[in-house]
């Protein structure tokens, strides 16, 4: 906006409390007493042509046609588009009648806007009484705001609530003016509803109801029509202390010179993450003085902060209840912006609304890591210390960026995950698995085993999950590999999928998990809860780490015998790293076929030895023969995920266990991806492969009704379509391929022979 001009929004707490004959009269006072250009503009969202019969003026352009206009405003003819009344108030209305609707785009308001500031002094803007959209973005951009109230008990209370709902929006509360309207000795006194609203009137308007209603039979403002009227004298009043030093208050709150963070560095992004008390990855304390002035005021808010609020009383009171969240996150959001506005009643909107929002996720939310969690492109964020946070895009890890402000303030972020699921973090248990709601996976290491300050590393996943559509756009898989594991899966075969750390095991857990018909009871058993079920019978167990005192912990393995109990159809476990290994191949040995589960191995191969060693370490001291003739008979298919040099992640191999001879068990590999070389982006480029091998289970698959075509398991399905090497940018060179398996439903699940 021209900073010539004062743009002054007039809003109601409520309707019928006289807010636009105020705005109104007011710009008719500001014309005649100051003998200046004034432009008055209706943009209440529920107008029905309140100020054409308020001015009696017939609108030439109404707002809502000059956002439409091809043409741009200019000095030459904006006077065509600006309706002219008799006194030399200019005025735009909203609509023409009741018949339309102010339905129109902020921006371009606000670009029309800042035109007419350049050929007006004042601007005043009838707002209504509902802040949307429009509203906000003008009183954004607003000098000042003036607030009409009459006093009544109804109407200050619903004014206390539009006040609540502008400091929710950090608007800055010295940036509202009230003016209590229809003023008499039979209501509410001024001070009073000064005092209930915690500001200062402006100014009080007589009720005069005899005047007024005869302005609008004449279709004038009682300004010009009653001068001499006590209610008139009252407008000028106003106008007088409005131009007598507030507005010029006002304009330099809202329009301060430079940021305050420029002083420390031009960088944005430092200016984004700011340096707090620790002065390094080491967490060594560095003087307040050396801090960049945005930190210090974050810090400052953040000590009155708490120092007026039980933060984490509220939270805990609050937890599990959306509407109490809400209701939280707002207060807090309306204490922030009072604090601030005292603390640095100079800062710019731009800035002071950053500021506010970082103080509110560090007081309520995860602080720096918010940002990085709501964006889509981040699959995995790795915190090394306060200032050190690495992300995954596409596949690449890269530095962030954002910081945490010290050592002291990570350890909260970390306290704040972990204590809503019942878990610890201290000396004591200085490491722990926790998740956020969405259902990303968290690991936090604190001092003194992480030696340069708290490391955490979030997984995050996607909500649903991946389709397996996605998988073959991705060129992670065929069609007919798919739709091969969704026949093995929806007919009870066991499967174990196998990759390294961060290749995706989980990801393909949850969508194959899919594939189980929806009347099967599926028990899932986590350390921390992250499986996303798309069935409606699902229980979901967790497990429990000890408490304070080293007693009361409840491990995978006490869930998988505790799930034998709960008649389930199908047990998912999200990952066998321990003795519940062989408590989940006896789950699969005892009627619980179509069960699944993850385990770190490079290869098929090694994935048997990894599953032979975590039964090892059951303590049952069990031969190995009688270990590996459990795992011969309870695993049907392994399916080996594995992320590829370029970032990119595949399934490498389906393979079928297929039995024991001699001490040995024996493995048939079905599909397979070979790598061809490197395309010029040096992305992996690859062909998916059947082997020629048919499974040993197709013949009893087939005793069931299930058909599967045999020719699918020769090198010929394999096309030279299927080379590929795209990542997830660039999914439309994934390979195509036609599924030659037909849909079949769910039918008795295969038994496997010792």
């Amino acid at each position: 906006m021209n900073s010539n001009c004062s743009v002054i929004g007039v809003i109601g707490g409520k309707g019928g409390v006289g807010k636009s004959v105020f705005a109104a009269n007011l710009a008719c006072a500001l014309l005649l007493e100051l003998r200046t250009q004034v432009l008055l503009i209706d943009c209440d969202s529920k107008s029905v042509g309140d100020q054409n019969v308020i001015t009696g003026l017939k609108p030439n352009k109404t707002l809502r046609e000059l956002t439409t206009m091809g043409a741009s405003i200019n000095s030459q003819n904006m006077n065509s588009v600006l309706t002219m009344h008799q006194s030399g108030l200019a005025y735009i209305g909203a609509v023409r009648g009741p018949e339309e609707r102010l339905d129109v785009s902020p921006e371009l308001v606000i670009k029309q806007l800042e035109l007419f500031s350049r050929a007006f002094k004042f601007i005043i803007i009838d707002l209504g009484n509902d802040i949307g959209a429009l509203q906000n973005a003008i009183l954004q951009e607003a000098t000042a705001g003036i607030i009409v109230t009459t006093p009544e008990v109804l109407v200050v209370t619903q004014t206390q609530r539009l006040l609540n709902d502008l400091m929710t929006s950090m608007f800055p509360k010295d940036m509202f003016q009230l003016v209590i309207n229809k003023v008499s000795p039979t209501g509410l006194a001024p001070q009073l509803i000064s005092s209930q609203l915690q500001m200062s009137a402006l100014g009080g308007i007589p009720q005069d109801d005899v005047t007024t209603l005869g302005a609008m039979q004449r279709l004038t403002p009682f300004v010009i029509s009653s001068p001499k009227a006590p209610v008139t004298a009252a407008y000028y009043d106003i106008v007088r202390r409005l131009t007598g030093g507030v507005l010029q208050r006002l304009s330099s709150l809202n329009r301060p010179k430079p940021k305050i963070s420029q002083t420390k560095s031009e960088n944005p992004s430092a200016i984004q993450s700011g340096v707090g008390t620790s002065g390094g990855t080491g967490g060594q304390s560095s003087p307040t003085s050396a801090m960049d002035p945005r930190t210090q005021v974050k810090l400052r808010v953040h000590s009155e902060l708490i120092r007026t609020a039980d933060l984490n009383k509220l939270m805990v009171e609050a937890r599990g209840d959306e509407s109490k969240q809400s209701e939280l996150r707002d207060k807090t959001r309306r204490e922030i912006t009072q604090i601030l506005d005292r603390e640095s009643p100079d800062l710019q909107r731009e800035e002071r609304a950053k500021i506010i929002k970082e103080v509110l996720e560090e007081s309520l939310g995860l602080g720096p890591l918010e940002d990085l969690l709501a964006d889509p492109n981040v699959t995995e964020i790795m915190v090394n210390g306060a200032k050190k946070i690495f992300v995954e895009k596409s596949g690449k890890v890269q530095l962030s960026p954002v910081t945490f402000t010290s050592n002291d303030h990570l350890r909260r972020i970390i306290e704040r995950i972990v204590l809503p699921l019942g878990r610890q973090i201290n000396t004591s248990s200085p490491y722990v698995d926790a998740r956020l709601k969405d259902g990303s996976r968290v690991n936090a290491i604190i001092e003194p085993l992480a030696i340069d300050g708290p490391a955490v590393t979030i997984r995050k996943f996607k909500k649903g999950g991946i389709q397996p559509e996605k998988y073959i756009e991705y060129g992670s898989i065929t069609a007919s590999m798919i739709q091969f594991l969704r026949i093995c899966v929806e007919n009870g075969l066991n499967v174990v999928i196998s990759g390294g750390t961060g290749s995706g095991k989980t990801t393909l857990l949850n969508m194959l998990s899919s594939f189980i018909p929806s009347n099967k009871r599926i028990i899932t058993v986590e350390d921390a809860a992250e499986l996303q079920m798309q069935q409606e019978h699902v229980v979901r167990l967790e497990t429990r780490p000890p408490s304070m005192e080293g007693t009361n912990a409840v491990t995978i393995r006490d869930l998988i015998k505790n799930a034998l109990r709960m008649r389930p159809n199908r047990i998912v476990v999200g990952e066998c790293r321990d003795g519940a290994a062989l408590d989940m191949l006896q789950a699969m040995n005892t009627g619980h076929d179509g069960s699944m589960t993850t385990t770190h191995a490079n290869s098929p191969k090694e994935c048997i030895a990894r599953l032979e060693t975590l039964c090892m370490m059951a303590g049952m001291e069990l031969p190995v023969r009688a270990i590996r003739e459990q795992l011969a008979s309870a695993v049907h298919l392994i399916v080996q995920q594995s992320r590829l040099s370029d970032g990119s992640r595949k399934i490498i191999s389906i393979t079928e266990v297929g039995g024991i001879q001699g001490d040995v068990v024996t493995l048939a590999e079905i599909f397979r991806f070979k790598e061809t070389g490197y395309d010029k982006n040096r992305r992996i480029v690859g062909i998916f492969q059947a082997t020629g091998v048919v499974p040993s289970f197709i013949q009893k698959l087939a005793d069931r009704g299930v058909h599967i075509p045999r020719e699918i398991f020769s090198n010929e399905a394999a096309s030279p379509t299927n080379q590929t090497a795209p990542s997830s940018s660039s999914p439309s060179s994934a390979p195509k391929v036609q599924s030659p398996f037909p849909t079949m439903p769910g039918t008795p699940p295969v038994k496997k022979s010792g």
